[in-house]
C-alpha cells in the first residue's frame, strides 16, 4: 500500500471534532435526563411530607429546575440528533469514496477474488456499520460511562454506603450484561455477514443471468438456493437478537435486585436521621434514571463488534498484499517504444509459464496485434501491460523505464484501455464519452463520433449528445454501443491504446467496419491489439500469435 493512502481509521479521524460534539450533546441529554427525575423525585418527595405538615416546601425553586431541565433535554437532545446524523453522514460520504478510491486501481486482478454480491455488501452493508458507529456504540457507551462515573461520585458524597451499592451494580450492568450479548461475538458476526453476503451474491447473480437461468430451465433451483440462504441470514440474525434479549433480561433482573436494594438502603439512612427523605427520594429517582440509561450498554457493545468486523472486511477488500505494488515514483515518457523484454510469468499459486522469456517491441505510432487460443496468456500479456501484475523475470518497458519504476497513476495515463467488455454506462451520450476527457467540448465529440461513424446516429436523437443511452447502452445496438466505448478510449489523450478483443459478440461485417475506423482514428498513436479473430487487412502494422509463453511473429 502506498504510505500516502490514508487508512480507515485516517477517514474517522477527519471527522473527530464532530463525534466529540456529538458525545457530549449525548452525554448532556442523558445528565439533563437523569436530572430532571432527580428533581422530581425530590420534589415529589418534598410535596407529600409537606402535605402532612411535617415539614416546610419550597415549591418555586424545583418547579423552575423541572422546567429548565426538561428545555435543556429537548434542546440537547435536538441537537444531539442533528450533530449525530451530519457526522453519521459525513462519515458514510468520505468512506464510499475512501472505498471506491482504494478498490477502483485494483480492478480487475485485484478484485477478481471476490464476487460482486460480496462487494456490493462490503459497499452497502458493511459501510452502514462502520459509519453508524459514532451514533450506535461510540457515542452511548462513552456517554453512558461518563453519566455512571457522575451518579456513582454524586451517590458517594451523599452517602458512601448508597454508592458503594450503584457501583455495584452498574459494573455489573457494565461488564456482566455485554459479556453475555458479545461472547463469541467475533465468531457471531463473521458467520452473519458470510450469510448475508452470499444472500447478496446470489441475489445479484441471478439477477444478471435471469435468461440464462430461464433458458436452461434453472430459476426454480436457483430460488431454492436463496431460500436456504435467507434461512441462514435469519439464523443468525435471530441468534444476534436472542443474545441481545437475553443481556436485557439480565439487565432487568440486576436492576430488579438494585433497586429494592438501594430503596431499603435509603430508607434505613432516613430512618435513622442520616439523610434528609426528599434527597432521599432524589438519589432514588435518579438512580431509576441511570440504570433505564445503561440499557444503551449492550446494544452499544454489539454494534461496537459489528462494526469493527465490518471495518476489517472493507480493509480485507482494499488492502494491496504485493509490496512493489504503488513502490515507482518516476514519470513516464510522453512518448515510447512498449517493450517485453525476455518475460516470464506464471500466475501465484502455479507452475505453469503462461509467458515464458517472451519478447516484443511496440514501436512509436505502430499497431501491433496479438493472437492466441483460448488460455494461451493473452489476458495475462494485458495485465503485465497495465502494470496490474509483475513478470518473474524480464522486464516490461515503456520508453526504456520499467513498469516497476513508474507511479502507476502516471504510467496509466499513458494508456486508453479497451476491455472485452467495456461498459456504456446508464447516462447520457456526452456523460459517456466524457470519462474519456471530462474537459472534451462539443466539437470534439461529434468529431470522435465521426471518427468511429457513430454521429449520424446521434445527430439522429432526439437530445443528440443529451440522449439517453440507458442501463449498459440498452437503446443501442452492439455494434453503436462498442463505437461508443471505442470513441470513449480515443478521447484519452494518451500515447498508447491497448484493446482487448474488441471485436468480440460482434458479427464479421460490424467487427471489420469498427476495426477500420479504429486504425484510421488512431493513426501516430500506438496500439496493441489483442485478438483472437480475423481481422481486416490495413488494421495492423505487425501481427504475432501467442504460443507456447512466447510471442512469434507472423
Amino acid at each position: 500500500m502506498n504510505a500516502q493512502e490514508p487508512r480507515l481509521r485516517d477517514v474517522l479521524r477527519v471527522h473527530r471534532r464532530l463525534a466529540t460534539l456529538a458525545v457530549v450533546l449525548l452525554l448532556l441529554t442523558l445528565l439533563a435526563g437523569t436530572a430532571l427525575l432527580a428533581v422530581s423525585g425530590h420534589f415529589l418527595t418534598a410535596a407529600a411530607l409537606a402535605g402532612t405538615g411535617a415539614l416546610g416546601f419550597n415549591f418555586f425553586g424545583p418547579s423552575a429546575g423541572i422546567r429548565a431541565l426538561t428545555f435543556v433535554r429537548i434542546l440537547s437532545r435536538y441537537a444531539e440528533k442533528l450533530v449525530g446524523h451530519d457526522a453519521t453522514l459525513r462519515i458514510a460520504r468520505d468512506l464510499r469514496v475512501w472505498f471506491f478510491r482504494r478498490a477502483l486501481p485494483l480492478a480487475p486482478l485485484g478484485l477478481g477474488r471476490h464476487r460482486v454480491g460480496e462487494l456490493v455488501t462490503r459497499l452497502l452493508a458493511d459501510i452502514e456499520a462502520v459509519d453508524g458507529r459514532l451514533v450506535r456504540a461510540v457515542g452511548p457507551l462513552l456517554a453512558v460511562l461518563a453519566l455512571c462515573a457522575l451518579a456513582v461520585g454524586l451517590a458517594t458524597c451523599v452517602l458512601p454506603t448508597a454508592g458503594g451499592v450503584l457501583l455495584v451494580t452498574l459494573l455489573l450492568l457494565g461488564v456482566a450484561a455485554p459479556w453475555w450479548s458479545i461472547r463469541r461475538a467475533a465468531a457471531l458476526e463473521d458467520a452473519r455477514a458470510g450469510a448475508r453476503t452470499r444472500l447478496r451474491a446470489g441475489v445479484q447473480e441471478g439477477i444478471e443471468g435471469q435468461v440464462d437461468l430461464a433458458a436452461m430451465e434453472a430459476t426454480s433451483a436457483w430460488l431454492q438456493g436463496l431460500d436456504a440462504r435467507s434461512r441462514d441470514v435469519a439464523h443468525w440474525d435471530g441468534l444476534r437478537r436472542r443474545r441481545l434479549a437475553d443481556a436485557t433480561l439480565l439487565q432487568a433482573v440486576v436492576g430488579a435486585c438494585a433497586l429494592p436494594a438501594m430503596l431499603w438502603l435509603l430508607l434505613s439512612a432516613v430512618d435513622a436521621g442520616r439523610l434528609d427523605a426528599a434527597l432521599a427520594g432524589g438519589l432514588f429517582f435518579m438512580t431509576v434514571a441511570v440504570l433505564d440509561a445503561c440499557s444503551a450498554i449492550a446494544p452499544a457493545w454489539q454494534a461496537w463488534h459489528a462494526a469493527a468486523i465490518a471495518a476489517r472486511r472493507l480493509e480485507d477488500v482494499v488492502e494491496v498484499s504485493d509490496p512493489h505494488r504503488g513502490a515507482g515514483n518516476s514519470e513516464p515518457a510522453a512518448q515510447g517504444v512498449l517493450a517485453l523484454n525476455a518475460v516470464t510469468f506464471a500466475w501465484p499459486g502455479t507452475s505453469r509459464r503462461v509467458l515464458d522469456h517472451a519478447m516484443l517491441r511496440v514501436e512509436p505510432g505502430e499497431h501491433v496485434v496479438i493472437a492466441g487460443d483460448s488460455g494461451a496468456g493473452k489476458s495475462s500479456l494485458v495485465a503485465l501491460v497495465l502494470g496490474l501484475c509483475e513478470p518473474q523475470t524480464g522486464e516490461v518497458s515503456f520508453a526504456g523505464a520499467d513498469l516497476r519504476m513508474l507511479a502507476p497513476v502516471d504510467w496509466h495515463a499513458r494508456i486508453a484501455w479497451l476491455p472485452q467488455d467495456a461498459p456504456v454506462f446508464s447516462g447520457s451520450v456526452r456523460e459517456n464519452l466524457q470519462l474519456g476527457d471530462p474537459d472534451a467540448d462539443d466539437a470534439r465529440l461529434w468529431s470522435v463520433l465521426a471518427q468511429v461513424r457513430l454521429e449520424a446516429h446521434v445527430r439522429g436523437l432526439t437530445d443528440g449528445l443529451d440522449a439517453w443511452v440507458g442501463e449498459n447502452g440498452a437503446t443501442l445496438s452492439a455494434g453503436q454501443a462498442r463505437r461508443l466505448a471505442l470513441a470513449r478510449a480515443l478521447l484519452r489523450d494518451a500515447p498508447l491504446l491497448l484493446l482487448d478483443e474488441p471485436t468480440e459478440g460482434l458479427d464479421q461485417d460490424t467487427a471489420d467496419a469498427l476495426m477500420l475506423d479504429f486504425a484510421d482514428a488512431a493513426r501516430g498513436r500506438s496500439a496493441l491489439i489483442i485478438s483472437h479473430a480475423a481481422l481486416p487487412d490495413g488494421v495492423a502494422d505487425a501481427r504475432y500469435r501467442l504460443r507456447d509463453g512466447r510471442l512469434v511473429r507472423e
